[in-house]
């Protein structure tokens, strides 16, 4: 079906967007074994300028990825390892007096960079939680009476891990709000697994970062950014996911449904999904797989239903199954 809408002559040129994240792809998944969706989903929240997180055990490449994919893009990074005793200040920065000329001069933090990947970010308290809310929504920093904005494209990446709660801190809901996905990385299968042993051992000790060079400029995303908000979302395509978010409002089974920022959430990343696959229109399969990255994090189930067992996921599939997909 993809192929044949591929035919179409474009109203815009996507080839050069579409170039740029193959490239991308093909460049992490020599070191990357098995992560596709993962990657793509990582990409697609870039174009729509939104910030990622990330959940799974320890030791199945989130952390790396991250920084494998941030340096395929030629463009200022920053890691911040989140712990308990973690201050506002060594996040966002701090003042320090200048003993020349007796005046007090704000020293920017780690989190002054383009694309910034968190590590643990549910070890660090609310207070430094909370130093967060206005960097990620509104790209800029107020400290002292002065506003500092955010250098473009500016993408926060956070890591948790789901397993291990002693020294964690569940994030508030409005900080989980400001993330466009929730990315659920699983463990390989066995063929995969075999495929990361041998390419372990190939390397020879040589480090994954080395072997990766920017591929595509900081200028040139912040260009195909704007080529996303150009792409075709036809009336029927909005309704539909105005149906999916209001639905989870009134779900039995749910406590909390989607916000109106997630209903934006959908459209900008089917828009970006659409571009990365050179396509100038959304389609009903963009929303398919953008709607569950994009949700999970926002529905709060009852409580009777969370012990029971049931997840986000599986509500989302109910809501989805519940609304006729527009033709």
């Amino acid at each position: 079906m993809e192929e044949n809408q591929m035919n179409f002559e474009n109203r815009i040129d996507l080839s050069e967007l579409k170039k740029a994240a193959d490239d991308i792809k093909a460049t992490l998944g020599k070191i990357i074994i098995g992560q596709e969706e993962f990657i793509e989903l990582l990409l697609v929240s870039l174009l729509a300028d939104g910030h990622v997180l990330i959940e799974g055990v320890p030791g199945i490449a989130k952390t790396i990825t991250a920084k494998l994919l941030a340096k395929s893009i030629d463009t200022g990074f920053s890691r911040i390892q989140f712990t308990p005793d973690l201050m506002p200040s060594d996040v966002l920065g701090t003042s320090v007096l200048n003993m020349k000329n007796a005046e007090f001069e704000f020293k920017k933090g780690p989190v002054f960079s383009n694309i910034i990947l968190i590590d643990e970010i549910n070890r660090a308290p609310a207070k430094t939680q909370a130093a967060l809310f206005e960097v990620m929504e509104e790209r800029q920093v107020s400290m002292d009476g002065k506003t500092y904005p955010m250098e473009k494209p500016f993408v926060v990446i956070g890591t948790q891990n789901p397993i291990e709660q002693e020294g964690t801190y569940a994030l508030p809901e409005a900080q989980l709000d400001r993330f466009i996905f929730k990315i659920n990385v699983g463990y390989p299968n066995l063929e995969e697994e075999i495929r990361i042993l041998k390419t372990h051992n190939e390397r020879k000790g040589v480090l994954p970062q080395s072997l990766i060079k920017p591929v595509l400029k900081g200028d040139d995303l912040l260009k195909y950014k704007a080529k996303v908000h150009e792409i075709l979302i036809e009336d029927k395509i909005v309704q539909y996911i105005a149906k999916i978010v209001t639905q989870t409002r009134n779900h039995p089974h749910l406590y909390l449904g989607g916000s109106p920022r997630a209903s934006l959430a959908v459209m900008f990343a089917s828009k970006a999904l659409a571009a990365l696959n050179g396509r100038d229109f959304v389609i009903p399969e963009d929303i398919k797989k953008v709607v569950y990255p994009v949700l999970r994090h926002r529905l709060i189930l009852t409580p009777e239903k969370e012990m029971e067992g049931l997840t986000a996921d599986k509500v989302i599939e109910m809501v989805m199954h519940s609304i006729e997909i527009p033709r």
